[in-house]
């Protein structure tokens, strides 16, 4: 739970600071994590990492 409470953290500064225009990139950034991490023993793996 502790890794859950650092992103909603994270949109909380966000939203408090108005730092707006940076969700985007942290929703971004954190799709991308959690496709790597889902994709890591598939046989998926290859072709996403040929995309980067």
């Amino acid at each position: 739970m502790g890794k859950l409470k650092i992103i909603l953290e994270l949109f909380e500064f966000l939203k408090v600071r108005k730092k707006w225009w940076l969700f985007p990139i942290v929703f971004f950034l954190i799709l991308l994590g959690a496709l790597i991490v889902l994709t890591q023993g598939s046989a998926l793996a290859p072709f996403i990492y040929a995309i980067f």
